[in-house]
């Protein structure tokens, strides 16, 4: 079983930054995952915001953060990081990393292809 951890969340005013980290708890010695970013606001459903792929040569964004997030991961590392920039009001919510392990590849953008969660970290965002 793998443990996430986040961190990196806070209180931020708009258009503002933050950069989230999330690593395994333990080293995860031969296996690469996927990795990504989801989000739950008070209310709604969780959704998906970024993912990269276990090498890094492939990145995938909702349309609302493109060109505001970046995902990036270490290199071949379960590191992965999320730098959020230009934060909205709307961006506030939980943010969750995950991993993937045994989920297919065209599962990357949904919670339904990932194994292992963190238990997340709280992004507000003041006007």
């Amino acid at each position: 079983q793998v443990q996430l951890v986040e961190s990196g969340g806070g209180l931020v005013q708009a258009g503002g930054s933050l950069r989230l980290s999330c690593a395994p708890s333990r080293p995860t010695f031969g296996t690469t995952f996927a990795m990504g970013w989801f989000r739950q606001a008070p209310g709604r459903e969780r959704e998906f915001v970024a993912a990269i792929s276990w090498n890094g040569e492939e990145t995938y964004y909702r349309d609302s953060v493109k060109g505001r997030f970046t995902i990036s991961r270490e290199n071949l590392k379960n590191t992965v990081f999320l730098q959020m920039n230009s934060l909205k009001p709307e961006d506030t919510a939980v943010y969750y990393c995950a991993a993937s392990q045994y989920g297919p590849a065209d599962a990357i953008t949904r919670a339904v292809g990932y194994d292992y969660w963190g238990q997340g970290t709280q992004v507000t965002v003041s006007s």
